[in-house]
């Protein structure tokens, strides 16, 4: 029999199932790992259900959890065209969030703005006119409903001083803070770059950042069209049209990267977020996404996994008048899953330990993660669920050495 204090020293404890058929358990480890929206193990499709994607990328992923429901190549880099513009609005919304900016604050369409974005461009444009201001909240409009290029260069000048700069110091450091590892920028409205690049991976984590970050902005998304200088243009994206509960988000286009769409649908209060991109017209643009939608919502259901302040396990706790501490969600936890499906369910604990005393009632310990098979399908943090006290002199020295113990097994199994 294995003695207590060997099984504390190396931290294993005990899985145990739960009514529900859950198998969980609880992890010490040295830092958090995993991400919402975690990576494939290998390129290609994959999906419960059986589903046959027809675009060279997409994904499809639930919003509120960012599980993936469904997956093709998603890593891979292409041009993102007008999508990109995404990050641009993203920029502005941080912005307008945080106080640096006013939607009334108005931005000058300079020549290059204009010559380059504009009327004379060629390209999709607000048709804004040269040397006029025009507020940020217009300049928004005509980014996200006229995909307007020179709405873009006059948002990223008025903030940046340059369309340059906006790209690398705006909209470079933002994307990587909010975790899109990949992605690069050369100017801020997605025009032909060979450094604009970005996966629909990145760009589904990036609408789900905007609809859960700014409720209120993210609106704009849905309007279908927009008149600037007395000239009324359609918001491009068809799903707006074609989809019931449709309010986002973006389309693109570029003779190298084929043509892209970033969309979002809520029906019967589950939102659904699609990235494609690679197609060869709007046709199948619109009918691929518009497939995917229609299988996520046709073959998936939101399952209650935990109650909300249901207990989910203990964590191992040092210097404390307790050896461990009860950790539990503050929210219910729901998970997607195959409606009809052999859904295997299993979650751990994953936190930092032990946890140095004291600790207070509702401070977050670590989180919780449930995986759908093989698939990571939500993570959500776990907190205290009561205060646990500083110890004795004797618990604390008896803590700190099974401490020095724990840092020789640790250097021990990484000479292995």
């Amino acid at each position: 029999m294995v003695p207590p204090i060997l099984r504390f020293c190396l931290a294993v404890l005990t899985w145990r199932r739960l009514s529900r058929g859950l198998l969980i358990g609880v992890v010490s480890a040295a830092a958090v790992w995993g991400s919402a929206l975690p990576a494939a193990a290998a390129s290609g499709a994959k999906g419960e259900g059986g589903f046959e994607g027809n675009a060279p990328t997409e994904i499809l992923i639930e919003a509120s959890t960012g599980a993936v429901l469904f997956e093709k190549n998603a890593d891979e880099l292409r041009s993102p065209a007008s999508m990109m513009k995404l990050m641009t609005v993203e920029v502005v919304f941080h912005a307008i969030k945080t106080g640096k900016v006013k939607l009334t604050d108005e931005y000058p369409i300079s020549e290059y703005a204009w010559r380059h974005g504009g009327a004379p461009s060629g390209t999709s444009t607000m048709f804004a006119s040269i040397h006029s201001n025009v507020s940020i909240g217009d300049l928004l409009q005509g980014a996200i409903v006229d995909s307007g290029n020179d709405a873009c260069i006059a948002l990223a000048e008025g903030m940046a001083g340059s369309e340059q700069t906006f790209a690398s110091d705006f909209m470079t450091k933002q994307a990587r803070e909010l975790g899109l590892t990949k992605s690069t920028f050369a100017n801020s409205n997605g025009l032909p770059d060979p450094d604009n690049e970005m996966t629909v991976r990145e760009l589904a984590m990036l609408a789900r950042h905007i609809i859960l970050s700014y409720p209120e902005l993210y609106k704009l998304f849905s309007q279908k069209a927009f008149t600037w200088n007395k000239i009324r243009q359609l918001n491009r994206n068809p799903l707006l049209n074609s989809m019931e509960g449709a309010d986002g988000l973006k389309t693109g286009y570029t003779k190298e990267g084929g043509y892209g769409l970033v969309g979002s649908v809520v029906q019967n209060g589950i939102r659904l977020i699609v990235a494609v991109n690679g197609l060869k017209t709007k046709k199948e643009r619109a009918t691929e996404a518009n497939k995917l939608l229609e299988w996520g919502f046709h073959n998936f259901s939101m399952r209650p996994v935990f109650a909300a302040r249901e207990p989910l396990g203990y964590a191992s706790v040092f210097g404390g008048n307790s050896r461990s501490v009860e950790v539990t969600s503050l929210n219910p936890i729901q998970v997607m899953v195959q409606k009809g499906g052999n859904n295997q369910l299993k979650a751990r604990v994953v936190y930092t330990g032990p946890v140095r005393a004291p600790i207070a009632a509702g401070q977050r310990i670590g989180v919780v993660k449930v995986w759908r098979g093989d698939d990571l399908a939500v993570e959500a943090p776990v907190y205290a669920a009561q205060p646990i006290g500083i110890g004795s002199t004797t618990q604390r020295a008896f803590d700190g050495a099974i401490e020095l113990v724990l840092s020789v097994i640790r250097a021990g199994i990484k000479k292995l």
